[in-house]
């Protein structure tokens, strides 16, 4: 399958490009920045053309996609910058650019990177959450553009879906990608507002991968949370939610147990397939 994956120099997209690769799909990265040095040895597989682009473009956008069979769009503004207006206004043009585009040129599979940021999580003034685990239904009330812009982004691919009927879009709601579980664990000062979750990169790259492959368990518009079933820290949940949320309720039966994180992801279990993996680190 020919799979443009946007954002492909970032640090999510290079581990998107490299399990797409390995998994047999041609590959057409696109990014803003130039291509990467060739240190990543998977850039000079044949199966990989990269183009350079402006996705706040639509005709540029419709131009580069064309030809291709799925999407996977990792191009954005990563954080909330100067908590102004270029990281919402970048991010939410670009997400729309790329799914109408995908819409006009019968693209039907797409994934796209979400947050936990949809929440008030690492980038907030104050937390506003209403129970643990948090699973898909908990409600989105952002406080800075970043977040209110992946919110944005998964209401758009509400509205696609609903006028262009056989799209499947997958929101994925990635929690802080990196490399090995030890770089969490030696950042873990002021990590509350992050419930103390993490995804490994490569682990969290299967999710983007399975999202786009045929799959008669799930329709339209889905979103998933992607995140370790452990924290980062030795210290037991429960513990951490009495210090550091006690007013937040604890759904019945869903007491955390040991180092259970608290962001459910029974969902990408389910529908996806997806279960994450520490050991994807070793490869």
């Amino acid at each position: 399958m020919k799979v443009a994956i946007t954002g492909c120099n970032g640090r999510v997209g290079r581990r998107v490009v490299k399990l797409a690769l390995e998994q047999g799909h041609t590959v057409l990265g696109v990014d803003v920045a130039h291509s990467l040095p060739s240190q990543d040895p998977w850039l000079s597989n044949s199966e990989y053309t990269f183009k350079q682009a402006d996705l706040t473009n639509f005709e540029v956008v419709l131009d580069i996609l064309a030809g291709c069979e799925a999407v996977i769009t990792l191009a954005a503004c990563p954080n909330p910058g100067d908590f102004k207006v270029n990281a919402h206004n970048g991010n939410v043009v670009i997400s729309w650019n790329i799914l109408r585009a995908c819409a006009e040129l019968g693209i039907n599979r797409v994934a796209q990177a979400s947050s936990v940021n949809v929440m008030t999580m690492c980038f907030s003034h104050k937390p506003r959450l209403y129970y643990f685990p948090i699973d898909e239904l908990h409600p989105c009330e952002p406080d800075e553009p970043y977040g209110l812009s992946k919110v944005i982004s998964e209401m758009q691919a509400d509205t696609i879906v609903r006028r262009y009927e056989s799209m499947k879009i997958a929101s994925l709601r990635l929690s802080w990608s990196i490399p090995q579980k030890s770089i969490a664990q030696k950042h873990n000062e002021n990590r509350a507002k992050d419930l103390w979750a993490y995804v490994q990169e490569d682990s969290g790259a299967q999710a983007f991968v399975l999202a786009i492959e045929d799959n008669d368990r799930w329709s339209g518009h889905e979103r998933f949370f992607i995140a370790a079933p452990h924290t980062a820290v030795e210290e037991d949940t429960q513990s951490l939610v009495a210090q550091h949320y006690p007013d937040v309720h604890v759904k019945e039966g869903k007491m955390p147990v040991g180092t259970q994180g608290l962001l459910d992801c029974s969902k990408a279990a389910r529908l996806l397939g997806w279960y994450h993996s520490d050991e994807l680190s070793q490869r």
